[in-house]
């Protein structure tokens, strides 16, 4: 009798979680790894235990689906079916080849298992929250649910202390608890804006402004295409609804122009855009605040799957209609996939884990086992692509950079180092203005300020093919595998 084959699921968010409950109710063996020490990712963040929340729902909606996530979860781990690794920082997924077979070291050996042949993956990660030690877990297949980082555009004083992005701000509230600042003005653009404005109201703070570029004119029209999900739009009325309630001031098709402030954020400065998306002179309005939550919208992370090879359209993980990527028994699903919400990520980590236990366990898989979420896949990537076609940053907004703004905080890198490789040095792209200014050099390799360069420097945004998803000590990289505890089958 064969042993049971094994999935590795990296992420536990709401693609990753449907991944491993899929794959782990057709009798495959899944590792579920995640940095955080508690499941359900960004937009399931939970509360620390020790902070002993009374109502954490009151931070979420869709709180039934995220119940029913968690128990199926705390099921399946309770029957044996499920390993679920906290706290484990992945930053490599390792293909093994024939005679390689058994070299990686893990935890727990007793979840391990290679295909016939020796052919399968290692997944690399460092852990706990010093990430200090590191663990190596071997598996048939991968399944990579590594979600997506917010974007970043820089302007005069976004370096400031009290200034952080908007997926930042709703952290330290479903997180943490505690609000990043009494006064708060809420800017950028995108559906993220008003769930934290709103958040951010109810939890006690004075949110001073909702300053969104989009304008009325975008919703109209498209709104067909926004018609066909009333209850996205149910969502979006009752975000709207408390925001008018705590009587926060809604400034659409505007932009913050500069956040002032000597040691900390104390004022932002807005202005109005007009129809070709640049600021409107002398519609500049300064708003007091100690906090300012940015938002941009978001790009997919796609360095471990950079890693392996696989295929990258964009910005995002190219998969078939199985979720598939073009490197065998690779998985993706997600926002790695394209940035879509919670609703996409559910219906595309479903069929990644049904899709990946058939393979596993040596059949075809039948398209009508997921054909309800299927439909849900292709209602919600309309409706991601109408938002995305919606919430565009302002065309101008590098025109409102001065030249002694940063653009890369890692090393320091002002715009006019940028537009200086650009005008001047005759760099064409994100990697020849790297070269020539270091900007993307840091220690976020790239992270934080890859937008904002390649809008600068006036080129397509790509992904930044990073060799590794986190920063590795060396002695990690030095390590070989007979450094390593031997695991077989």
């Amino acid at each position: 009798m064969s042993p049971a084959r094994t999935l590795a699921v990296v992420g536990a968010g709401p693609a990753g979680l449907a991944a491993a409950l899929a794959a782990a109710l057709r009798g495959v063996r899944v590792v579920l790894l995640d940095s955080a020490g508690q499941a359900g990712g960004q937009f399931y963040r939970q509360p620390g235990e020790a902070l002993g929340a009374r109502h954490p729902k009151a931070l979420h909606h869709q709180w039934r689906t995220w119940e029913r996530l968690r128990d199926g979860l705390a099921e399946q781990v309770s029957a044996g079916r499920v390993r679920h690794l906290t706290e484990h920082h992945v930053w490599f997924v390792e293909r093994v080849g024939q005679g390689q077979a058994g070299k990686a070291a893990s935890t727990e050996p007793s979840v391990l298992a290679r295909p016939a042949g020796g052919h399968g993956f290692t997944v690399h990660a460092l852990l706990g929250p010093r990430q200090e030690d590191s663990v190596a877990v071997s598996a048939d297949a991968v399944v990579l649910a590594t979600g997506g980082y917010e974007k970043v555009l820089p302007f005069p004083g976004w370096t400031l202390p009290g200034v952080l992005t908007a997926g930042g701000a709703q952290a330290m509230l479903k997180g943490g608890l505690v609000l990043p600042g009494r006064t708060a003005v809420v800017a950028g653009t995108g559906p993220l804006l008003m769930p934290v404005g709103a958040g951010l109201a109810a939890a006690g703070a004075e949110v001073a402004a909702l300053v969104e570029a989009a304008g009325p004119g975008a919703f109209a029209r498209r709104a067909s295409s926004l018609a066909a999900h009333p209850d996205k739009l149910a969502e979006g009325a009752g975000y709207l609804t408390q925001l008018l309630r705590h009587r926060v001031p809604l400034m659409a098709r505007h932009t913050v122009v500069e956040a002032h402030g000597k040691d900390s954020v104390e004022a932002v400065t807005i202005a109005a855009l007009d129809a070709a998306g640049r600021v409107r002179p002398g519609t500049e309005r300064r708003i007091p605040c100690d906090t300012l939550a940015v938002g941009h919208g978001m790009l997919p992370h796609t360095d471990l799957a950079e890693g392996l090879g696989c295929r990258i359209e964009g910005t995002d993980v190219a998969v078939d209609a199985e979720q598939r990527t073009d490197v065998p028994g690779v998985w993706a699903a997600g926002e790695a996939t394209g940035i879509g919400g919670a609703a996409l990520s559910l219906a595309e980590g479903h069929i990644a884990g049904r899709s990946a236990a058939a393979r596993l366990r040596g059949s075809t898989p039948d398209p009508r086992t997921w054909e309800r979420a299927a439909k849900s896949r292709t209602r919600a990537r309309k409706f991601a692509a109408a938002l995305a076609a919606l919430y565009v940053p302002p065309a101008h907004w590098a025109e409102q950079l001065r030249d002694d703004t940063l653009v890369c905080r890692c090393e320091e890198v002002p715009a006019s180092a940028v537009r200086e490789a650009v005008e001047e040095l005759g760099a064409t792209d994100a990697r020849s203005v790297k070269l020539l200014t270091r900007a993307g050099m840091g220690w976020c390799q790239g992270r934080m300020c890859s937008a904002a360069v390649a809008g600068l420097a006036g080129c397509e945004e790509r992904s930044a093919r990073r060799p590794f998803a986190r920063p590795v000590p060396l002695g990690e990289l030095a390590r070989t595998p007979d450094d390593d505890e031997q695991t077989s089958s």
